[in-house]
Protein backbone atom coordinates (compact mmCIF):
# COMPACT_ATOMS: atom_id res chain seq x y z
CA UNK A 1 0.00 0.00 0.00
CA UNK A 2 1.15 3.07 -1.37
CA UNK A 3 1.27 6.29 1.56
CA UNK A 4 -1.04 7.97 -0.73
CA UNK A 5 -3.76 5.14 -0.45
CA UNK A 6 -3.31 4.86 3.26
CA UNK A 7 -3.71 8.82 3.76
CA UNK A 8 -6.99 8.72 1.89
CA UNK A 9 -8.04 5.85 3.64
CA UNK A 10 -7.54 7.55 6.95
CA UNK A 11 -9.12 10.77 5.98
CA UNK A 12 -12.43 9.42 4.48
CA UNK A 13 -12.57 7.69 8.68
CA UNK A 14 -15.08 9.70 10.45
CA UNK A 15 -12.74 10.01 13.25
CA UNK A 16 -10.20 11.78 10.97
CA UNK A 17 -12.69 13.85 8.34
CA UNK A 18 -11.66 17.23 7.80
CA UNK A 19 -7.91 17.16 8.47
CA UNK A 20 -5.09 18.13 5.57
CA UNK A 21 -2.52 15.51 4.14
CA UNK A 22 0.13 17.42 6.23
CA UNK A 23 -1.53 16.18 9.27
CA UNK A 24 -2.04 12.68 8.36
CA UNK A 25 1.53 12.61 7.31
CA UNK A 26 2.14 13.73 10.87
CA UNK A 27 -0.03 11.69 12.61
CA UNK A 28 1.07 8.60 10.53
CA UNK A 29 4.72 9.31 12.04
CA UNK A 30 3.42 9.83 16.12
CA UNK A 31 0.89 6.26 15.85
CA UNK A 32 1.32 2.98 14.55
CA UNK A 33 -1.65 1.88 12.12
CA UNK A 34 -2.00 -1.83 11.85
CA UNK A 35 -3.95 -2.39 8.55
CA UNK A 36 -5.82 -6.62 8.83
CA UNK A 37 -7.89 -8.32 6.66
CA UNK A 38 -10.89 -11.02 7.88
CA UNK A 39 -11.59 -13.90 5.86
CA UNK A 40 -15.76 -13.98 5.32
CA UNK A 41 -16.98 -15.85 8.44
CA UNK A 42 -13.88 -14.61 10.91
CA UNK A 43 -14.37 -12.97 14.18
CA UNK A 44 -12.86 -9.33 14.45
CA UNK A 45 -14.31 -8.76 18.06
CA UNK A 46 -15.39 -10.97 20.48
CA UNK A 47 -17.93 -10.36 23.09
CA UNK A 48 -16.88 -9.08 26.13
CA UNK A 49 -12.94 -8.13 25.06
CA UNK A 50 -11.58 -5.94 26.28
CA UNK A 51 -11.81 -2.32 23.52
CA UNK A 52 -7.70 -1.84 23.32
CA UNK A 53 -7.75 -0.41 19.75
CA UNK A 54 -10.31 1.52 18.06
CA UNK A 55 -11.06 -0.25 14.91
CA UNK A 56 -12.42 0.47 11.51
CA UNK A 57 -13.81 -0.53 8.61
CA UNK A 58 -12.14 0.05 5.50
CA UNK A 59 -13.54 -2.65 2.88
CA UNK A 60 -16.26 -5.40 3.10
CA UNK A 61 -18.91 -5.60 5.64
CA UNK A 62 -19.13 -6.82 9.49
CA UNK A 63 -21.92 -8.56 11.62
CA UNK A 64 -22.36 -7.43 14.76
CA UNK A 65 -24.19 -9.68 16.69
CA UNK A 66 -25.78 -8.38 20.41
CA UNK A 67 -27.88 -11.24 22.77
CA UNK A 68 -28.85 -10.51 26.30
CA UNK A 69 -27.51 -12.22 29.17
CA UNK A 70 -30.72 -14.03 29.23
CA UNK A 71 -31.01 -14.78 25.88
CA UNK A 72 -34.53 -13.95 25.29
CA UNK A 73 -33.47 -11.66 22.46
CA UNK A 74 -30.51 -11.24 20.13
CA UNK A 75 -29.48 -8.31 17.64
CA UNK A 76 -27.70 -8.09 14.47
CA UNK A 77 -26.41 -5.31 12.36
CA UNK A 78 -24.13 -4.91 9.79
CA UNK A 79 -21.99 -2.18 9.69
CA UNK A 80 -19.57 -1.44 6.34
CA UNK A 81 -16.55 0.92 5.83
CA UNK A 82 -16.22 3.63 6.91
CA UNK A 83 -17.61 2.38 9.86
CA UNK A 84 -16.56 2.46 13.38
CA UNK A 85 -16.71 -0.61 15.38
CA UNK A 86 -18.60 0.47 18.83
CA UNK A 87 -17.48 3.68 19.68
CA UNK A 88 -19.66 3.81 22.49
CA UNK A 89 -17.55 1.65 24.74
CA UNK A 90 -13.89 2.91 23.96
CA UNK A 91 -14.28 5.07 27.40
CA UNK A 92 -16.41 5.09 30.14
CA UNK A 93 -17.57 2.28 32.69
CA UNK A 94 -17.53 0.11 30.51
CA UNK A 95 -15.20 -0.68 27.98
CA UNK A 96 -15.83 -4.17 26.37
CA UNK A 97 -17.16 -5.06 23.38
CA UNK A 98 -21.14 -5.76 23.80
CA UNK A 99 -21.40 -8.19 21.06
CA UNK A 100 -19.47 -10.13 18.47
CA UNK A 101 -18.30 -8.69 15.22
CA UNK A 102 -17.46 -11.08 12.18
CA UNK A 103 -16.58 -10.59 8.68
CA UNK A 104 -19.62 -10.67 6.22
CA UNK A 105 -19.97 -10.99 2.68
CA UNK A 106 -18.44 -12.78 -0.26
CA UNK A 107 -14.95 -10.62 0.44
CA UNK A 108 -12.96 -10.06 3.22
CA UNK A 109 -13.34 -7.68 5.80
CA UNK A 110 -10.44 -5.01 5.79
CA UNK A 111 -9.80 -3.03 9.52
CA UNK A 112 -7.72 -0.59 10.13
CA UNK A 113 -7.11 -0.20 13.92
CA UNK A 114 -4.58 1.93 16.45
CA UNK A 115 -4.62 1.84 19.63
CA UNK A 116 -6.58 3.33 21.95
CA UNK A 117 -3.36 4.94 23.57
CA UNK A 118 -1.46 6.03 20.88
CA UNK A 119 -5.50 7.53 19.57
CA UNK A 120 -6.03 9.63 23.04
CA UNK A 121 -2.45 11.03 22.51
CA UNK A 122 -4.10 12.28 18.56
CA UNK A 123 -6.83 13.03 20.45
CA UNK A 124 -4.79 15.86 23.19
CA UNK A 125 -2.99 16.95 20.16
CA UNK A 126 -5.86 18.36 17.46
CA UNK A 127 -9.11 19.77 17.87
CA UNK A 128 -10.81 18.76 14.74
CA UNK A 129 -10.42 14.75 15.90
CA UNK A 130 -11.35 15.25 19.27
CA UNK A 131 -14.91 17.34 17.57
CA UNK A 132 -15.03 14.95 15.12
CA UNK A 133 -14.92 12.17 18.51
CA UNK A 134 -17.65 14.37 20.36
CA UNK A 135 -19.71 14.37 17.90
CA UNK A 136 -20.19 10.83 17.76
CA UNK A 137 -20.30 10.34 21.46
CA UNK A 138 -22.96 12.82 21.13
CA UNK A 139 -25.26 11.89 18.53
CA UNK A 140 -25.27 8.65 20.28
CA UNK A 141 -25.94 10.24 23.69
CA UNK A 142 -28.72 12.42 22.15
CA UNK A 143 -30.46 8.82 21.19
CA UNK A 144 -31.08 8.27 24.72
CA UNK A 145 -33.05 11.14 25.53
CA UNK A 146 -35.15 10.88 22.66
CA UNK A 147 -35.72 7.12 23.91
CA UNK A 148 -36.91 8.18 26.96
CA UNK A 149 -39.14 10.74 25.66
CA UNK A 150 -40.63 7.94 23.51
CA UNK A 151 -41.46 5.69 26.32
CA UNK A 152 -43.47 8.99 28.22
CA UNK A 153 -44.98 9.17 24.98
CA UNK A 154 -46.69 5.69 25.31
CA UNK A 155 -46.96 5.01 21.90
CA UNK A 156 -45.83 1.62 21.21
CA UNK A 157 -44.37 2.36 17.60
CA UNK A 158 -42.08 4.96 19.39
CA UNK A 159 -41.09 2.54 22.09
CA UNK A 160 -40.14 -0.15 19.32
CA UNK A 161 -38.27 2.60 17.27
CA UNK A 162 -36.52 3.87 21.10
CA UNK A 163 -35.57 0.29 21.58
CA UNK A 164 -33.76 -0.73 18.09
CA UNK A 165 -32.02 3.20 18.21
CA UNK A 166 -30.59 2.60 21.45
CA UNK A 167 -29.17 -1.31 20.33
CA UNK A 168 -27.89 -0.09 16.77
CA UNK A 169 -24.87 2.62 15.93
CA UNK A 170 -26.06 4.96 13.94
CA UNK A 171 -24.85 3.93 10.20
CA UNK A 172 -25.98 0.26 10.61
CA UNK A 173 -28.25 -1.71 8.20
CA UNK A 174 -29.54 -4.98 8.15
CA UNK A 175 -30.68 -4.58 10.95
CA UNK A 176 -32.21 -8.21 12.31
CA UNK A 177 -34.33 -8.62 16.09
CA UNK A 178 -35.31 -12.31 17.16
CA UNK A 179 -37.07 -13.22 19.89
CA UNK A 180 -39.51 -15.35 20.96
CA UNK A 181 -43.27 -14.20 20.66
CA UNK A 182 -43.96 -14.23 24.24
CA UNK A 183 -40.25 -12.54 24.20
CA UNK A 184 -41.63 -9.45 22.38
CA UNK A 185 -44.27 -8.49 24.59
CA UNK A 186 -42.28 -8.93 27.79
CA UNK A 187 -39.71 -6.78 26.02
CA UNK A 188 -42.33 -4.07 25.08
CA UNK A 189 -44.38 -4.25 28.17
CA UNK A 190 -47.94 -5.12 25.73
CA UNK A 191 -50.00 -8.03 24.78
CA UNK A 192 -50.49 -9.63 21.57
CA UNK A 193 -53.09 -8.04 20.08
CA UNK A 194 -51.41 -4.40 20.61
CA UNK A 195 -48.37 -5.77 19.44
CA UNK A 196 -49.90 -7.27 16.58
CA UNK A 197 -51.55 -3.83 15.36
CA UNK A 198 -48.37 -1.89 15.51
CA UNK A 199 -46.64 -4.24 13.53
CA UNK A 200 -49.15 -4.44 11.37
CA UNK A 201 -48.93 -0.82 10.95
CA UNK A 202 -45.30 -0.58 11.11
CA UNK A 203 -44.86 -3.00 8.36
CA UNK A 204 -47.74 -1.18 6.12
CA UNK A 205 -45.15 2.33 6.74
CA UNK A 206 -42.30 0.24 5.16
CA UNK A 207 -40.74 0.62 8.55
CA UNK A 208 -39.91 -3.44 9.28
CA UNK A 209 -40.90 -6.60 7.72
CA UNK A 210 -41.73 -9.15 9.99
CA UNK A 211 -41.51 -13.09 10.07
CA UNK A 212 -42.48 -15.41 12.93
CA UNK A 213 -39.85 -14.62 15.87
CA UNK A 214 -37.77 -11.80 13.61
CA UNK A 215 -38.28 -8.34 13.10
CA UNK A 216 -36.63 -6.98 9.74
CA UNK A 217 -35.67 -3.23 10.08
CA UNK A 218 -35.92 -1.49 6.50
CA UNK A 219 -35.42 2.22 7.49
CA UNK A 220 -33.46 2.91 10.87
CA UNK A 221 -33.14 6.81 9.62
CA UNK A 222 -37.21 6.78 9.40
CA UNK A 223 -37.06 4.81 12.64
CA UNK A 224 -34.89 7.60 14.49
CA UNK A 225 -36.99 10.13 12.71
CA UNK A 226 -39.63 9.17 14.50
CA UNK A 227 -38.09 9.83 17.52
CA UNK A 228 -36.78 13.46 16.94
Amino acid sequence: MTNDSMYEILMNLPAFRGITYNKVSQIVEKAKFHFLRFSPGNIIVDEGEECTFVKFIIKGAAKISIIDKAKRFSVEQTLTAPSMISPDFLFGRITRYPGRVVAQGAEDCGIVQISKNDYMQLLAGDEILILNMLNMLSMNSQQGLWGALAISNGSLERRIASWIIALTQNDATDIVIHAGQDDFYRIFSTDKEIFDKTIESMTQCSLIDSEPFTLRIKSRRELRDMLS
